[in-house]
This record gives C-alpha cells, structure tokens and sequence, in this order.
C-alpha cells in the first residue's frame, strides 16, 4: 500500500472515448479540440480520444462515428499543449493497420483492452506498439469476473509483454469498494508494472472504488468529465480530482479548470443527465458489460418484455463485451418468440 510520502496519481481522462458512448459517438472534431483544451489546461497528462468501443470501431455494429478516429485524434493533438492523446485499441476491433493511423495521427499512448481471462490476445499489439515507441496501458476488461489471484496472474501475462500500466477495469460497474481494493492489492504483488483503475459507477460507487484502489497500488486513475460514459457512466474526473485532493493526494491536476470545462462545455453537449436509472443499476447487479445499456433498452421495447429480466438473465449466461447478438436472443426468448429463417432466393 501507498505510504502518506507516495500519495500521488495520475488521472487519465476519456471523456472523448467512453463518454462517445453517451453522445451515439457523435462528438465532431471540433467538440474534441474544445473539450481536450479544457483538459489539458487543467493539467491532464493524459486524454483518451476516438470512438467509444476504440478504434476501428465505427460500424452498423456498434454505431457510426461522426468523424474517423484519426480525425479525432488529429483535432485533440492540435488542440493541446502539453497533453498525451491515447487511444483505445481491442484485439478483433482493431487492426495494426488502424493503429498505425492514429499513430501517425498523433497519439503517443495506446490502451490495449482485452477480456479479463485473455491476457494472451494482447500479446501482438502490445510488443508492437512498443516497438513503435508508445506508452502501452493495458485493460483488464470485466475484472469483477476473475477472483484476485487469477486476475494478477493474466496481469503478469501483459507485464511481460511489456505493458507499462495494466488496469483493473470495472466495466460492468460491479464491484464495490473491497472488489477494487483486493483486485488491485493482488495485481501490486504480481506485477512490476504500474496499476490503473477505471470505474463504472452502476452501482453508485465509482468514486469510492477508485479511491480504495489507490489506496491498495493503484497509481493511474481514469474518470471522465460529468461521468460521461457507457450505461451509468465513468468516475466522473472533476468529482475525482476534489475527492483525491481532500483525502490528501497529488494528482497534479487544477480543479477548477476542469470544472469550468465540465459545466461550459461538456454539459451542453450531454444529450441526458448521466445518471444510475434502472437499466444501468441491474448493468452492474448483473454484472454486465456497460455498452449493453442502450441495446437492451431497445430490445426491451421491441419485445415488450422487461430489461431487467434480459439482463437478469444475460448476467446468468456470464456474457462479455463483444457478445451483444445474445441481447436479442434473450428478449425472443424472454417473449416466446424467435425469428424465422428467411427463405432462400430461389427456393
């Protein structure tokens, strides 16, 4: 654990990553370039950039961007001074190809995500990026479901691959406060890389996870300007910077700045209050993926049946990001319906 000497985070923003999720990916160049000044004027080290599920990822699955990634990329990198701009890479999503874009867009950290028990599929891009001279974070996705031990040991896989920054990542916004701690104390004894933490707040304790788990190892702390963010919404920054500040931490960030960028610039753009409604409270009772928010909601009223009971039992099913065709089975089967195999052309 961190000594009173060693209370010092880095706090990692991605409004203009996980909050996408919140705005339909819709941010244009311009609403980057103006919310990653106010960022970086704050003194945020490091801003992540591009669509919400990471590059590559602008489709009919997960919903077209109103730019491309490097378009964002670009628009964040002029606009700041001092700031990183990080994108998001998951393995199956993105190609080498794409990250090479963002790369030449301007990006100087690349966060390498992967399911919690796959450690090994971000062997490739994370000795790529490094040998390309990035800083290479790396996720641990849907960290909830691995106990501690198991969890540190698929972190040992990416600390020697040669991440600098693994990250317990509550994307379900399942755990509380002990699950942060524990997961990372165990993370602190297996790995020497640094420890991120990056919360979801479905069950209203974004702010106490990420506190706890810097006070187990935790140096990197990710949170997002009004919380924006998948289902409930991330650890939102401003909220962060004030309460690391008063439980007498450095995060080397100014708290007003990011408060006037929350509310001036941020807000306006918010299509709705980021808050815990029912969907995103049974997201992390059931501990599922946050990005099944708005596809259970519409499956819910296309079938007439409940979301909770989808994603109840999508929960029991244990489904992980990237499986979300399995929202639709659910909701058929939930109502008693299921869908007829179209005729064959010809037939």
């Amino acid at each position: 654990m961190n000594t009173p000497a060693q209370k010092k985070i880095t706090i990692v923003d991605t409004t203009l990553r996980d909050g996408m999720s919140s705005v339909s990916h819709q941010f244009t160049p311009q609403n980057v370039a103006d919310i990653a000044r106010g960022l970086d004027k704050a003194g945020v080290g490091t801003i992540e950039v591009a669509h919400g599920i990471g590059l590559g990822a602008s489709s009919i699955q997960y919903g077209f961007a109103a730019a491309t990634d490097p378009d964002y990329v670009r628009a964040a990198v002029d606009a700041v001074e001092n700031a990183d701009i990080a994108a998001l890479y998951v393995p199956g999503i993105a190609t080498l190809a794409e990250l090479q874009q963002a790369i030449d867009a301007g990006i100087k950290t690349v966060r390498v995500a992967v399911h919690c028990t796959e450690a090994d599929c971000g062997q490739q891009p994370v000795e790529w990026a490094k040998e390309q001279g990035l800083t290479v974070m790396t996720f641990l996705m849907m960290s909830h479901k691995l106990e501690p031990e198991p969890l540190a040991e698929q972190a040992a896989k990416l600390d020697s691959y040669g991440a600098d920054v693994v990250y317990v990542v509550d994307s379900a916004g399942a755990m509380v406060p002990q699950h942060a701690g524990d997961r990372v104390a165990a993370l602190r004894q297996a790995i020497t890389a640094d420890i991120g933490f990056h919360a979801h707040n479905n069950l209203g304790v974004g702010i106490a996870n990420a506190l706890t788990a810097a006070e187990n190892g935790a140096t990197f702390i990710d949170g997002s300007l009004r919380g924006l963010g998948a289902s409930a919404g991330n650890a939102q920054t401003e909220v962060l910077a004030a309460a690391f500040e008063r439980a007498g931490w450095d995060t080397g960030v100014d708290l007003f700045p990011l408060i006037d960028t929350a509310e001036h610039i941020v807000a306006p753009l918010m299509k709705e209050p980021q808050i815990v409604d029912e969907t995103a409270l049974i997201l992390g009772y059931a501990g599922v993926y946050s990005t099944f928010f708005h596809p259970t909601k519409r499956a819910a009223k296309k079938f007439g049946v409940p979301a909770r009971d989808i994603l109840m039992e999508l929960g029991r099913r244990g489904v992980i990001g990237g499986q979300e065709d399995m929202i639709i089975d659910v909701a058929s089967e939930l109502a008693g319906r299921t869908y007829e195999t179209p005729a064959l052309a010809g037939a």
